[in-house]
This record gives C-alpha cells, sequence and structure tokens, in this order.
C-alpha cells in the first residue's frame, strides 16, 4: 500500500496581505498618532515611551551655568567650613564673629546643596535639573532676604554685602531664566 502524502503545508499570506496588516495594526493601537503627536512604531515603544520624547532641549549656556554654580557653592561651602572668620569679614567687613558654628554649619548646608548641583550636571533629566534650578533660586532668595534683613538691622552698608546682594539678585534671575527655559515644550515641526 502506498502511503499518502500529507497536503502541503498552506502559508498564511495575512502578512503582505496589507489590509489584514492594518487591522493588527489598528487593533494594537500601533501606527497612529497619540494625544502628543507622537507616531509609535510598536506597541512596546508606545508602552515603554520614546526615548527622544524625553531628551531635553537644553538652553544655551544651561551646563555652563550648572557648572559655574557647582563650582560657587562647593567654594564658599570649603571657605565656611575652613575659613569661617574670612567669610564674615568678606562680606558684612567686621572682625569677628561671636560664633564660628553658624558660619560652618551653614558651609555644610552649602555643601550639600553643591553635591546636588554637581550630580544634576551629569543628568539628562528634565525634572531634576528644574528642581536643581528652582533649589537654587530660592536659596539665592533667601540669601537675599537674608543679608537684607542683617543690613537693616546693623543699620551699616558694607561693600561686601551691598556686592553680595546684587549678584544674588542676578543669579536669581538667571535661575529662574534656565528653569522656564527648561521647563517649555518644544515647538512641534
Amino acid at each position: 500500500m502506498a502511503a499518502k502524502q500529507p497536503p502541503p503545508l498552506m502559508k498564511k499570506h495575512s502578512q503582505t496581505d496589507l489590509v489584514s496588516r492594518l487591522k493588527t495594526r489598528k487593533i494594537l493601537g500601533v501606527g497612529g498618532e497619540d494625544d502628543d503627536g507622537e507616531v509609535h512604531r510598536s506597541k512596546i515603544s508606545q508602552v515603554l515611551g520614546n526615548e527622544i520624547k524625553f531628551a531635553v532641549r537644553e538652553p544655551l549656556g544651561l551646563r555652563v551655568w550648572q557648572l559655574v554654580s557647582a563650582i560657587m557653592f562647593s567654594g564658599v561651602a570649603i571657605m565656611a567650613l575652613a575659613f569661617p572668620d574670612q567669610l564674615y569679614d568678606t562680606v558684612f567687613d567686621e572682625e569677628s564673629v561671636s560664633s564660628k558654628t553658624p558660619i560652618r554649619l551653614y558651609g555644610g548646608a552649602l555643601l550639600s546643596i553643591s553635591l546636588i548641583m554637581w550630580n544634576a550636571l551629569y543628568t539628562a533629566e528634565k525634572v531634576i535639573i528644574r528642581w536643581t534650578l528652582l533649589t537654587e533660586a530660592c536659596y539665592f532668595a533667601v540669601q537675599f532676604l537674608v543679608t537684607t534683613a542683617s543690613l537693616v538691622e546693623s543699620s551699616r552698608i558694607a561693600t561686601g554685602a551691598v556686592l553680595l546682594l546684587v549678584s544674588r539678585a542676578l543669579f536669581i534671575l538667571i535661575s529662574i531664566y534656565y528653569y522656564y527655559q527648561v521647563g517649555r515644550r518644544p515647538k512641534k515641526v
């Protein structure tokens, strides 16, 4: 008896059938635009997100400002920790301070903020950059207010303190400018 050959396997042509592929993509929810105008090529990219979507378009000079801020915070922190008398004398034109502990605590706090600044310099995440810039702006605003109150209480105007106030006002404006520039939505092309 001759063995009967099984019928040849039928190949599905659904992959080449355009209508079938479009139906499959529609069911999966890929290929069309989402709310942000993104067109996802696959379900995986739709679920995981598009890497380009999270890339920050950095304003000109942002990384330079972050580097300058990190160096500035670190330098003042080290000066406050190591030479509290000289730091106080530079700002307020007074010979001695009653206690070095508050200035050294200030230096410790500044050193902690400077570590955040150094880490933010190496990140590309928009949220971290914005929070760092906001922290910086808040710090400068508080320092501006405290220095102004100290000058009003002592009724003395020291050149170093006035220079500090002017520089802090400028630093507040720069930090807020970059904060809003990083937060802006990119223009659709």
